[in-house]
């Protein structure tokens, strides 16, 4: 079995690969988990997380996990980056799947920001995803 917060980043890798909208922007091959600023552009990197209780009362099964994902572009406006963010909002709209058998019963776009990176010739957004996610018996 594996962990709750690893099994959204992976329902949402999935997403994202299979979005048509995403991968005429993004490679599929690109939308990774990885650290720091990507050798290569664009890239959208998954992987920052954070699972607490959900503190619902049936059997404490059930966590919330806060996912974060970093959209990155090699250009220095920041117009692309905020119509690949509206990409990823759209293959993230259905709201339930099921991973690793981790029921993701809530799967939402909390918030969306976009930063100039310092070096001038990049944009970078940033994407806040949450999801109530049942873990296995």
């Amino acid at each position: 079995m594996t962990e709750a917060s690893l099994a959204v980043q992976k329902a949402i890798g999935d997403r994202l690969a299979a979005a048509a909208e995403v991968t005429a922007i993004v490679p599929a091959g690109d939308i990774a988990d990885r650290g720091g600023r990507p050798a290569r552009f664009p890239s959208i990197t998954i992987g920052d997380a954070q699972a607490l209780d959900a503190g619902l009362d049936l059997k404490r099964r059930h966590v919330i996990v806060a996912a974060t994902l970093h959209l990155w572009l090699a250009e220095p406006g920041l117009a692309r980056v905020k119509a690949l963010a509206g990409a990823v909002k759209r293959a993230l709209r259905p709201r339930f799947t099921t991973s690793d058998g981790y029921q993701i019963a809530d799967l939402k776009v909390e918030g969306v920001r976009f930063l100039r990176d310092p070096d001038g010739q990049h944009s970078h957004g940033v994407v806040d995803v949450e999801a109530l996610v049942k873990e296995p018996t």
